[in-house]
């Protein structure tokens, strides 16, 4: 596949593609060990290879992160008033196009995916793919024994939505694991707000067959493996 040197730039770096231009007409980039002056060059990505300030540059289509979102930041690219998710990841894990697939609220924690791959992140949410969610919510109180069959019957909203059955598990105490296949805005939250319980916190630990990695502190993230990646389908 061939595509600009200033496209290919600010895909691969978390240079603009107004920055990766720059770069360019400062003297830079180098195209196979010669520099390059011209941000239409097209650069064979199977091929090539390009240099960054005298740093080879790996060639990857798309990524995708595990980050443990912590509380407080939004699942967003951008927010004029509030951290981002984008606004955790290190430098050298920045590239232009990547935005958080999927969201957590701002006070809920956990499992969140980042990836420039738009595709992989649409069947990830698509309801026709059933992808599981795994969560553990804190409670107001210590759950009755039938809370488990009402999620297994499907919990109707206060609006009368009906959502789709669930598996719940309590924990002990006020902490139950709750596992569901749909993402409808504050779900979680408001499907225990119809049993008459109120989340005090809410945790995502999993993704279909992809577990949050317990070695990661809050807003740190790391890259997944090919693998890692497919298992959110498992």
């Amino acid at each position: 596949m061939k595509e600009r040197l200033d496209k290919y730039l600010s895909s691969q770096t978390a240079l603009s593609r107004k920055e990766a231009q720059k770069a360019i007409k400062e003297k830079r980039v180098f195209l196979n060990g010669t520099v390059i002056r011209a941000a239409d060059t097209k650069v064979d990505t199977e091929s090539d290879t390009v240099s960054l300030d005298g740093q080879p540059l790996t060639y990857q289509q798309y990524v995708y992160y595990m980050m443990d979102k912590p509380e407080g930041v939004v699942s967003a690219t951008k927010d004029r008033a509030e951290r981002t998710v984008l606004d955790l990841l290190p430098p050298d894990l920045r590239r232009d196009g990547l935005f958080p697939a999927g969201r957590l609220d701002k006070d809920t924690t956990g499992l969140l995916l980042i990836t420039d791959d738009g595709d992989y992140a649409h069947r990830m949410l698509s309801p026709k793919k059933h992808v599981k969610k795994r969560y553990i919510a804190t409670l107001d109180r210590e759950p009755e024994d039938s809370i488990v069959s009402a999620f297994a019957s499907g919990i109707i909203l206060g609006d009368g939505t009906v959502c789709k059955s669930g598996h719940a598990e309590p924990l002990g105490g006020s902490r139950v694991a709750l596992e569901i296949s749909e993402g409808k805005y504050h779900q979680v939250k408001r499907m225990f707000a119809a049993l008459g319980y109120h989340v005090e916190a809410l945790r995502r630990v999993q993704i279909g067959g992809l577990t949050l990695d317990k070695g990661l502190n809050p807003g740190e993230v790391r890259v997944l493996t090919a693998e890692e990646a497919k298992k959110v389908f498992c």
